[in-house]
């Protein structure tokens, strides 16, 4: 009996003494873990210190606060701060811009703690003793810290202002053309004249975000991608990094005319800025594996699914409200992004749209919101629809409630108008856009927005919901001439299935739409509207809704006319629509041409509330001389 107890005992004994020493080990383990390595004095390169950033923040998210037998305060303390940096981390890489500054103004605490950097090793870092020893990144990004401090999200624009880098030059490297870029002799040009010393704390921070952007940011690209711009893009130009072809190429008469050798795929870094697109060409993303990471961790906001060789795109927003596509291979010849920007803080019709005469087109888009037009608003990428269109939802009438359809979130229009009884949907992988709009209905809209007509589904249902699901549509579409929207529209109904007879889809079209506004952008990146539509189906000319001026010539638009194809044979064509322009750019400024239709005149001011039929009233009276 003493036997067996002796030996439960020394057994309970030998437990508690194994355990002992784990617990001791793992501590001791754990302790070794956190206490952070510190470089030698030939270790203070960028390349090492980030490297020390990584793995030193890998220990800290990563470590277990458990084994270091902290009391409960200091644990919860340290559990807190662990938990946040984490959380930074993560919304760091989605643009979010206070996670971002969190996490560099972590990476500068440990930067000063525990390698205790001082000039020197920041000289060591990155030359600013020696100017001639910089690269042009490095100039630039001193430059656009330097202008951050005075002009902070504005410094960009600010910089390519002053020294008229967004105008066209010829640029012996590009050729013949006059083209936008920014070089690396514009880059020296500019520290040279902008330089000045700097302190201790402007060269950490510098220096700081130079490992962020290398370690969580956008690479070349991540402040640039956080100022007031229209937008970034990379991947988009250079020879992809074959050197065999590069060689070949060399060898022939194809840089005949070129200065330099050609820019790889790295050397493409272009912002898109007041509607043109300026290179970059100083930038380098420096590898093809630094655009790579960028390409996969740019679209990654609220996790929209992987980006793979079978799903070669990806269409996401950004926290601040961007949007990014991203493209790699085999689906395209090279993994690409596209950021593009959209200016909430600008969405005002008059600050929009300028110039002599601008009071017509922006009193006519008013009243065409308050008196429920179905409006198209087509042109080019990058033309400003989507600009436009925010600025216009101002003057739908608040008490209506508006349902939004895009194909990626754009609009933000409850960022604009909080107070408004406004829900946007856009398509998944699982939802079509033709399902989202199928909802609406379901939705208690009065008002349906199409961010962009991109397919047959969503033409053929934007006609049928503007028919009878909602009081009116606003939507933008790519088209060139009215006559194009109404036959693209035409063709998806055709498409689609809807319709089978040419003739009838086309008549569903024209007595849907009513008015077409055409935006354009010139080669000097200038914004305005090109004309105002509308839109007369042949029913309004035999009912006499034109006006008795114009009658006698538009009834001949529902006559049958003899025309010659191109192989000389002769074709009859009927037209059951006119347009004609209310509003046209003309030398410069906005003309009212072409009066609204009576029709048109009397349905609007059947939807406007009675104190804005007046000033309506007037303002035809005073833009086309017409008394209603």
């Amino acid at each position: 009996m003493l036997t067996g107890t002796f030996q439960n005992t020394l057994f309970m004994v030998l437990i508690f003494i194994l355990a002992g020493l784990y617990i001791t080990l793992r501590w001791r383990r754990t302790k070794r873990q956190l206490t952070l390595p510190r470089p030698g004095p030939d270790q203070y390169s960028l390349e090492s210190m980030t490297a020390f950033v990584k793995d030193t923040l890998h220990q800290i998210t990563r470590s277990q606060l458990s084994d270091l037998g902290l009391h409960e305060e200091e644990y919860r303390r340290r559990l807190s701060k662990r938990s946040e940096l984490r959380r930074a981390l993560k919304g760091c890489i989605s643009g979010n811009v206070l996670d971002k500054r969190y996490v560099k103004d972590f990476l500068k605490e440990l930067l000063l703690k525990n390698l205790q950097v001082n000039e020197s090793n920041l000289n060591h870092a990155i030359p600013f003793h020696r100017h001639e020893a910089l690269t042009p990144q490095d100039k630039f990004e001193i430059l656009l810290y330097l202008y951050q401090q005075e002009y902070g999200d504005e410094a960009l624009s600010t910089m390519l202002e002053l020294y008229h880098l967004s105008q066209p030059r010829i640029l012996e490297e590009y050729g013949e053309d006059a083209v936008y870029a920014v070089t690396a002799d514009d880059i020296d040009y500019i520290y040279d004249h902008e330089i000045r010393p700097l302190s201790l704390e402007d060269k950490l921070n510098i220096v700081v975000q130079r490992i962020y952007q290398h370690y969580k940011g956008f690479s070349v690209i991540d402040e640039i991608r956080d100022q007031r711009i229209d937008g970034v893009s990379g991947g988009v130009s250079g020879m992809l990094g074959d050197k065999a072809v590069e060689d070949t190429l060399k060898e022939n008469d194809y840089y005949a005319g070129f200065a330099g050798p050609p820019a790889s795929e790295c050397e493409s870094i272009w912002i898109f800025y007041k509607g043109i697109s300026i290179h970059m060409a100083f930038l380098s993303f420096g590898d093809v594996r630094e655009l790579k990471r960028v390409c996969q961790n740019i679209y990654k906001y609220n996790h929209p699914g992987q980006l793979s060789e079978a799903n070669g795109y990806k269409v996401n927003e950004m926290k601040d409200g961007s949007r990014v596509v991203v493209v790699r291979p085999p689906f395209s010849e090279s993994w690409a992004f596209f950021v593009r920007k959209f200016d909430v803080d600008a969405v005002l019709l008059d600050q929009l749209i300028t110039g002599h005469g601008a009071h017509i087109p922006i009193g006519l888009l008013q009243y065409l919101m308050k008196g429920s037009r179905i409006t198209a608003i087509t042109g080019a990428q990058g033309s400003g629809k989507t600009t436009l269109l925010m600025a216009m939802v101002k003057h739908i009438y608040a008490s209506y409630t508006l349902r939004v359809q895009e194909m990626a979130f754009e609009l933000h229009l409850r960022k604009i108008y909080s107070r408004r009884n406004i829900l946007s949907f856009r398509e998944t992988e699982f939802i079509s856009g033709q399902e989202g709009l199928d909802l609406q209905k379901k939705t208690d809209g009065t008002v349906n927005i199409l961010g962009e007509v991109a397919s047959d589904e969503v033409a053929s249902w934007m006609i049928q919901m503007s028919q009878v699901a909602s009081l009116f549509t606003v939507f933008t579409h790519h088209a060139k001439t009215f006559n194009d929207l109404v036959q693209s529209l035409r063709n998806s109904l055709l498409k689609s299935g809807m319709f089978r007879q040419e003739d009838i889809a086309e008549q569903q079209v024209v007595s849907v739409i009513n008015f077409d506004i055409h935006l354009r952008r010139d080669h000097n990146g200038k914004r305005y509207i090109e004309r105002i539509t509308e839109c007369i189906p042949f029913e309004w000319e035999l009912s006499g809704e034109a006006m008795p001026e114009e009658a006698e010539t538009l009834a001949e638009f529902g006559q049958s006319h003899t025309k010659h194809s191109a192989d000389g044979s002769r074709q009859s064509v009927r037209y059951r629509y006119t347009s004609r322009n209310v509003v046209e750019y003309r030398n410069g400024g906005y003309e009212a041409t072409a009066p609204l239709s009576r029709r048109s005149i009397r349905e609007m001011e059947e939807q406007m509330l009675p104190q804005d039929i007046d000033s309506f009233r007037n303002f035809i009276r005073e833009s086309w001389g017409v008394t209603v």
